[in-house]
């Protein structure tokens, strides 16, 4: 499956600032990068940082003020998705989790699984384990949460939008993050472009380690799972934020797109479905 993507960004810089941008889609085994443009306008140096196993794609630029910097990045991917059974995907024991997967079990600035630990048993402790109760999790966030554009801010963490039950996609996929690790289950945060989202945003969702590999999930049922292209990956949001800055700045213009590439005939569509899928 392929799908054509990218972003446009216009910022006005009132002094001199520094921008770290995470808006390049990564490289894995079930995601290559087919074709792809970066373009800062006006031409401005960039220092480039790509991070260890999750190999996120970061980018900074020093931008001096008055100036009009604008950011437009497009990329051809081509999915190749991993589908499993989940009727039969397990929960993996702490014993037998590879190492590397132990600091998405812990607690993290958005994502308090230590405080919502009793909540987490209470309605999730006795059900059968595996694929269907962090599909259970995602249920509860879905019909206990109510999303809306504009209530909730760089603070809002797990535990707040459990306590309020509203918030957006980085809200549903911290507390599903915090429940997942609350039950040993080690969870990550996805930021990625998400196929048929309206209005078109960068889009936050979760993986759940399962079965020896990585789960792709979403709580907010908004994009399907086989329309999720990553940017990047990270304990929360706080590591894939697709822009960090400092200094004083205006944003101007965000435009992000993501077009379907259809492929003669092949049967495989975005969309919404049941079916276990991995893009790891």
């Amino acid at each position: 499956m392929k799908f054509k993507l990218g972003c446009t960004l216009n910022y006005n810089v009132e002094s001199l600032s520094t921008f770290v941008f995470n808006i390049r889609v990564v490289e894995t085994d079930c995601q290559k990068i087919l074709t792809e443009q970066l373009i800062i306008d006006p031409d401005i140096r960039i220092d480039e940082y790509v991070t260890p196993i999750v190999e996120n794609r970061y980018f900074r630029v020093n931008v001096p003020g008055g100036t009009n910097l604008n950011i437009f990045y497009q990329a051809t991917v081509e999915m190749n998705h991993f589908y499993g059974d989940a009727n039969t995907i397990a929960e993996v024991q702490p014993a037998d989790l590879p190492v590397e997967t132990f600091h998405y079990l812990y607690p993290s600035r958005y994502c308090e699984s230590d405080r919502l630990h009793q909540l987490a048993l209470s309605e999730f402790g006795e059900l059968t384990t595996g694929y269907s109760r962090v599909t259970a999790i995602c249920n509860w966030i879905y019909e206990k949460v109510i999303y809306e554009y504009g209530t909730s801010n760089p603070h809002t963490s797990a535990f707040d939008t459990a306590t309020e039950r509203i918030g957006v996609c980085r809200d549903f996929a911290h507390l599903a993050i915090a429940y997942c690790r609350a039950l040993n289950i080690p969870a990550r945060c996805v930021a990625g472009y998400a196929y048929g989202l309206n209005p078109p945003d960068f889009h936050a969702c979760f993986e759940a380690y399962l079965g020896g590999r990585w789960y792709l999930f979403d709580a907010t049922r908004l994009a399907p799972q086989n329309g999720i292209v990553r940017i990047g990956t990270g304990r929360d949001a706080s590591d894939v934020a697709f822009a960090t800055i400092f200094g004083d700045i205006l944003l101007n213009k965000m435009d992000i797109f993501m077009e379907h590439i259809p492929e003669g005939n092949s049967s495989e569509v975005p969309e919404l479905t049941t079916e276990a899928i991995s893009i790891s």
